[in-house]
């Protein structure tokens, strides 16, 4: 069994941390943000005061957190996880972050002696809790088979990628698909809704045919009921479209669909829906429909 160090232990985090120690994994804690969750504690987790220190404890130091900047800050801040390093430990980044900065991170880590892995996971805060979650890799293949079974424990697709960077870049083109399906869906409802059909006999229907999705079958049933607690905030959507709208720009391409999306997000921001869950894009929608 492992000794890991988790950092970012979440809505998303906390059930994947648990997850490993339910597996028989040893878990190192940094309380330099807050206090360590009392469940992992009562569980046997240690809290340290820094990611420098649960760096030193652990062999694998696995990093949770929002989004780009956060992580470079638990990475290369003075107390951060690179001054506890020494060689041969891996530090897995499971964050959505920008592929471009990974790859920067990637360098200055694997400089020390140690391995790097980007590790972006899909499936939400249900996926986390049943150890569902996709996870998709970046890295050497060497490093990638001493964590798979750490991420075995976390998830069930699991695939290698590429080098550092490509797991961010396949997660920016997942939230780019989910994205534009939950508006697809939520057309669609606003569409009958407006028409006069009942949106949930349209939906029950719409489940038979080619139009079934997980999106329509778990964020469909959402947006029917009204229920839009996160799950996955629509201020996290917004920053991995951004993600994606900068890398469009980078390469010379355009993304408008993906455009159009982060567009009704930010109405939905503007009314008040920045931390409702990403189905309430419906919201947006409703909103401009009045």
């Amino acid at each position: 069994m492992a000794k890991i160090g988790f950092i970012g232990t979440g809505i998303m985090g906390s059930p994947m941390a648990s997850n490993l120690q339910k597996a028989g994994h040893s878990l190192f804690l940094s309380t330099h943000h807050g206090a360590a969750p009392a469940d992992l504690v009562a569980a046997g987790a240690i809290a340290l005061a820094s990611p420098r220190e649960v760096a030193q404890e652990a062999e694998f130091i696995i990093v949770m957190v929002p989004d780009t900047p956060q992580v470079e800050d638990v990475l290369f801040r003075e107390d951060g996880i690179a001054a506890g390093l020494s060689p041969n430990k891996v530090v897995i980044d499971m964050s959505s972050i920008s592929p471009t900065a990974t790859k920067a991170f990637a360098e200055k880590i694997n400089a020390k002696g140690a391995q790097y892995l980007d590790a972006p996971v899909s499936g939400g805060e249900v996926g986390a809790k049943a150890g569902s979650l996709s996870i998709m890799v970046g890295g050497d293949e060497k490093t990638f088979a001493r964590a798979l079974p750490l991420l075995q424990s976390m998830g069930k697709n699991i695939t290698l990628v590429g080098g550092n960077g490509d797991g961010q870049t396949a997660k920016v083109a997942n939230q780019i698909i989910v994205a534009l399906n939950i508006q697809a869906v939520a057309e669609a409802l606003v569409f009958a809704a407006k028409n006069g059909a009942d949106p949930a006999k349209v939906r029950e229907a719409l489940m038979g045919g080619f139009a079934s999705s997980k999106i329509l079958e778990v964020h469909g049933e959402r947006m029917i009921k009204g229920t839009f607690d996160p799950g996955f905030r629509i201020s996290l959507h917004q920053k991995d479209l951004n993600l994606a709208l900068a890398g469009a720009r980078e390469l010379g391409i355009n993304l408008p669909n993906t455009a159009n999306a982060q567009q009704v997000f930010s109405t939905c921001a503007a009314i008040g829906g920045s931390n409702w869950d990403h189905s309430a894009l419906i919201k947006g929608l409703e909103h401009m429909a009045n």
